[in-house]
């Protein structure tokens, strides 16, 4: 399941952002040559964590061993990206495309307000090929990996706690009016606005299970942290969203169980928590651009397949985090899928 997920937002994500399907999720599950790239150039991302920086650099600069992998992703990837780019400008140039179009995607928008800036002599590097090229793997890469760990983690999670999966089933029969005999049934943006016990759900899963379970962050100047540590300039801090969303001074004494009404206030509303509790879309000027977008392609699709299918894990199948940047899961998650009958 976790490779089907991390397939769908691959190619949802190019389609969205570069208006190209790389067609990955195709009935024979293809080696597709950027998806591989990308893991590669996340493993050496992790691997620069563990080894001294002296080391992973000169690696880097000679060319040898995990940094190799580095410098292959990155050109494959890179192919793709600029000729999604190049393909774009080519078709502005011949036609032009309105906002309400359906092929006008992010990509697109992205060109077509760089062509405007210009006009308002903007530097020369956020004219390049290279500024679109950086936006667009930033958003590629937290829209697919991110958004597929987080919706693995939620399925999981919702299929082996069965009192929650018939919350969401009643929530979504109750309040969209769903009825059992509707087959494929998918849910729009206002209908999911009305499934708070859904997004308790997600936010409780993303607690526990937070896309990037590590975070860093470089201090630009000398500084004074609120628990009254001095640090010094240029100074790395690292924290752990995944340590945080399970420590009991912060969630409670039941910080280790999957409680989706803690979510939830005595009108049925969601609670609002605190970004810098709640750290899975880090808080402040770091925050994730892409919140609101994520939480509505995790409720989506979580919604579409909870309605449509029952999930059973395959019994004794092991469920562990693995060490990478993204929080996969280390032998991905079988299971058995079957239509649901709902009366």
């Amino acid at each position: 399941m976790q490779d089907v997920l991390k397939r769908f937002m691959f190619d949802y994500s190019c389609l969205l952002l570069l208006g190209f399907d790389p067609n990955s999720l195709s009935i024979e599950f293809p080696q597709v040559p950027y998806m591989q790239a990308y893991y590669d150039m996340e493993e050496v991302a992790l691997q620069r964590h563990l080894k001294p920086q002296r080391f992973w650099k000169l690696q880097n600069w000679l060319q040898f061993g995990e940094e190799r992998k580095m410098k292959n992703g990155s050109e494959i990837f890179d192919r793709l990206l600029y000729q999604c780019i190049s393909r774009k400008k080519d078709l502005l140039n011949r036609s032009k495309i309105q906002m309400d179009r359906e092929d006008f995607d992010f990509l697109t928008f992205m060109i077509v307000e760089d062509n405007d800036r210009e006009e308002r002599e903007m530097s020369a590097f956020k004219k390049s090929d290279k500024y679109a090229r950086d936006m667009a793997f930033n958003l590629v890469s937290a829209g697919s990996e991110s958004v597929s760990s987080g919706l693995a983690w939620f399925l999981w999670l919702v299929a082996t706690h069965p009192p929650v999966e018939k919350s969401i089933l009643e929530e979504i029969k109750t309040n969209l009016n769903a009825k059992g005999d509707e087959k494929g049934r998918f849910f729009s943006f206002g209908e999911l606005s009305k499934l708070n016990y859904l997004q308790a759900a997600v936010c409780e899963s993303l607690r526990l299970y937070p896309p990037i379970p590590l975070e860093h962050t470089v201090s630009i100047d000398s500084d004074t942290l609120p628990s009254g540590h001095r640090i010094g300039k240029n100074t790395r801090i690292i924290y752990c969203p995944y340590s945080m969303g399970r420590m009991e001074e912060i969630w409670g004494e039941d910080c280790l169980e999957f409680k989706t009404e803690r979510w939830i206030s005595n009108n049925g509303e969601i609670k609002h928590v605190s970004p810098y509790k709640f750290i899975a879309f880090n808080a402040g000027p770091r925050a994730c651009i892409g919140k609101d977008l994520a939480l509505v392609e995790v409720k989506a699709v979580g919604a579409a397949v909870i309605w449509n299918y029952s999930l059973k894990v395959v019994e004794d199948h092991p469920i562990l985090p693995a060490n990478s940047i993204v929080l996969h899961m280390k032998h991905g998650l079988m299971v058995r899928v079957l239509k649901r009958c709902l009366s």
